[in-house]
């Protein structure tokens, strides 16, 4: 199992750094043989219109007590008085991993190893939020990791079949919390569709003056080719609301070349090229765009190291300082396990790595929402 679970997130870090660096090692065909489906793609059946007011379509929503993976927190985590009163939607980052072409484009909802590394995924990233309030993550057949890997066609049609999933589970959010704060977060995959929900579901409408903040990380966003059509500036300060965080980790010496070329690629959600524009490097620690940070002011890493044990929070070992190339420097590399990238890239630990400040900072934020 443990070695199952290594090449699981193994094949996740092929999919974060849209494979550049492994097709320099190993070629583009041997690794569009190995990591994109053969099968045509199939356009997805759709939902029922009422599907997401089943519990079993949701990972984590409040109605959920019994082994909910967004409730959980590392051992010496200070207990949480006064619960905020946002309701946190969550989208998670893939999880459906499979080789050798038998996969499909899409994730079944049933696929029990997909559905497994999910939960692991809500549990070390959602449960950052638990003390801002009640989390929502709903399933959703989520693009396979080689629609990010194929220039041909099939893989944005996967993408736009998971995100109308996403879409339909964000209705049904909605529906189930009429009023009050708001706190959208995902990572990688996740923040794909949540930037798409951002520009199509919520900027120009009155859900927008909801939301407290939107934590779209482990995806590059442009400040001037994707800010302007998601309604929301990037976050300049800890105590404002209404704003996008954003980051991708990397420790030094640091090469972000194949997430820059791949950010550089296409154009942004105003129409206008993203290259030449400034990628969006919030620092987690400060919760400032752009800056720096010493690890003494880091609340606490996720060790999750030892095997058999539950992860630990471990406090002033992380500092962060945004690069003038737009991502996010840890100093020297910190053994967080073995899925760091070649060029030093931490994109598998980008809220493990803060996790006490990101569970900071969404109170924080939601303090200035309320106007405290």
């Amino acid at each position: 199992m443990a070695r199952k679970f290594l090449y699981v997130v193994a094949a996740l870090v092929v999919l974060a750094i849209g494979a550049s660096a492994v097709y320099a090692l190993w070629g583009n065909a041997l690794i569009r043989a190995v990591m994109v489906p053969r099968e045509p793609f199939e356009p997805l059946k759709p939902l029922p219109a009422d599907a997401y007011a089943n519990a079993t379509m949701w990972i984590a929503r409040p109605d959920i007590f019994k082994d909910n993976p967004a409730l959980w927190t590392p051992a010496g985590t200070p207990a949480v008085k006064d619960m905020g009163e946002a309701a946190v939607f969550f989208i998670h980052p893939t999880s459906y991993i499979t080789t050798f072409g038998s996969a499909h484009w899409n994730a079944a909802l049933d696929n029990a190893e997909a559905n497994a590394t999910a939960r692991r995924f809500v549990a070390s990233q959602a449960s950052a939020f638990n003390g801002a309030g009640e989390i929502w993550a709903p399933r959703y057949r989520q693009a396979n990791y080689g629609a990010f890997l194929t220039q041909g066609p099939e893989g944005d049609k996967a993408l736009a079949a998971a995100y109308g999933d996403v879409r339909q589970a964000f209705a049904a959010f909605l529906k189930a919390n009429p009023q009050g704060p708001l706190i959208l977060a995902a990572h990688s995959q996740g923040s794909r569709h949540l930037l798409e929900l951002l520009q199509n579901e919520i900027a120009g409408t009155p859900t927008a003056d909801r939301i407290v903040a939107a934590y779209v990380v482990g995806w590059p966003v442009s400040v001037e080719a994707d800010l302007p059509a998601l309604g929301l500036p990037a976050c300049a300060r800890r105590d404002q609301a209404h704003c996008i965080v954003s980051w991708q980790s990397y420790a030094e010496p640091a090469d972000p070349s194949a997430v820059v070329e791949s950010f550089e690629r296409k154009d942004g959600y105003t129409g206008r090229p993203r290259k030449g524009t400034h990628m969006l490097c919030t620092n987690p620690i400060t919760g400032a765009f752009n800056g720096q940070a010493p690890a003494s002011a880091n609340k606490g890493t996720l060790d999750a190291r030892e095997e058999g044990q539950p992860p630990k929070l471990i406090p002033g070992i992380v500092p962060a300082r945004c690069d003038t190339s737009g991502v996010l420097m840890i100093g020297e590399p910190v053994d967080m396990g073995p899925f760091t990238l070649p060029g030093n890239n931490y994109h598998v630990y980008d809220y493990s790595l803060f996790w006490g400040n990101v569970r900071e900072d969404a109170r924080k934020r939601l303090s200035a929402f309320r106007g405290e």
